[in-house]
């Protein structure tokens, strides 16, 4: 049989002969608690070590490590991170768009349509010549200039392929002996290439924004001044229209354009027009309608990039879409810039 429950009298006589009531939590919380002087000394010992340590990580981080509470890499990424001296006199990117992804293994048969994953409208008329033109000026002019750094460009774009297009002109470039590298006491160094690839680009805004915060990744700085070597017939999307949205000094950018040969080009010109040019005009940024359509169709694989951490200060820039409360699809960017002050 269950106990039966004691009788309000019974509580008063409990009571009576001294026995307290048990207490409330607020009478527990609000009771004066007792702690010893080694109790004291143990926990201002934990409070100080705490503080040193933290003093003590964030002094001895690097400068590039510094970045914005809540956005910084976390430290198992960091901890892989060691860049080499020499790239500390890199300042000048020179980025190399991608268009194809070269899926070949004999360099020999380069420009060969076969060896190559291409769109119906790239096959014939020497598009594959251009690419392999634009791989091989970009290497050149990073060979001429010992504080250049060569960025390929280009995402995993293609269904049937897990190459990204800026790993197979890397792969290609290899293969044919042409990427740069970096020069330590008088000699060639294999493992400190001054030549990258950039894997999230899913267009051309994208290629010049993120090969500068590729850049950024790599060397730990940004560019102060940037050459695009790409089709000639797209000059003018780069110059006039993706360097102003990002607000690139003119002076400090250039562009070396290189066409494939023929009939196609014609073609190839105003398919730029309709395709590129113009869209980009009432889209400066390229995330709305047609031109965020066909980043999406681009993305098979739905990949998305490091830089919102290894980058943080371009987070707003990557994040902007402007729209009617910015003031249309064409408002520039306005906050400050890493290369503003360069």
């Amino acid at each position: 049989m269950l106990p039966l429950p004691i009788s309000s009298s019974r509580k008063r006589q409990l009571s009576r002969h001294g026995l307290r009531h048990p207490r409330s939590t607020k009478d527990v919380l609000l009771t004066r608690a007792r702690v010893t002087n080694l109790g004291l000394v143990l926990l201002s010992s934990v409070t100080v070590l705490s503080l040193l340590f933290n003093l003590s990580y964030h002094f001895s981080s690097p400068d590039y490590l510094q970045l914005p509470p809540g956005r910084s890499p976390p430290s198992d990424i960091l901890s892989t991170i060691q860049r080499h001296d020499a790239l500390s006199t890199i300042d000048h990117l020179i980025m190399v768009p991608g268009h194809a992804v070269w899926k070949g293994t004999d360099v020999t048969r380069r420009l060969d349509d076969e060896e190559w994953i291409l769109e119906p409208y790239q096959r014939g008329g020497g598009r594959v010549a251009a690419f392999y033109q634009h791989i091989a000026a970009g290497a050149e002019l990073a060979r001429q200039d010992a504080h250049a750094l060569l960025v390929f460009s280009g995402g995993q774009t293609r269904p049937i392929s897990t190459s990204t297009e800026a790993q197979s002109y890397m792969r290609l470039a290899l293969a044919a002996d042409l990427t740069p590298s970096l020069s330590v006491s008088g000699s060639r160094s294999h493992t400190a290439l001054r030549a990258t690839t950039e894997d999230y680009a899913l267009d051309s805004f994208q290629n010049l924004l993120y090969s500068i915060a590729r850049f950024h990744e790599y060397t730990g700085r940004y560019p102060s001044h940037i050459t695009v070597i790409g089709y000639e017939f797209k000059r003018r999307r780069f110059t006039e229209l993706h360097r102003a949205a990002l607000r690139w000094p003119r002076e400090r950018f250039h562009y070396i354009g290189i066409d494939a040969e023929g009939e196609e080009l014609i073609k190839a010109q105003e398919g730029e027009r309709l395709n590129g040019y113009l869209p980009y005009t009432v889209d400066t940024y390229g995330c709305h309608d047609m031109l965020l359509s066909k980043r999406r169709s681009r993305n098979p694989f739905i990949r998305f990039h490091s830089y919102h951490s290894s980058s943080p200060e371009l987070a707003p820039l990557l994040n902007w879409c402007p729209g009617l409360l910015e003031g249309g699809q064409t408002a520039i960017y306005g906050d400050p810039l890493p290369w503003d002050a360069l």
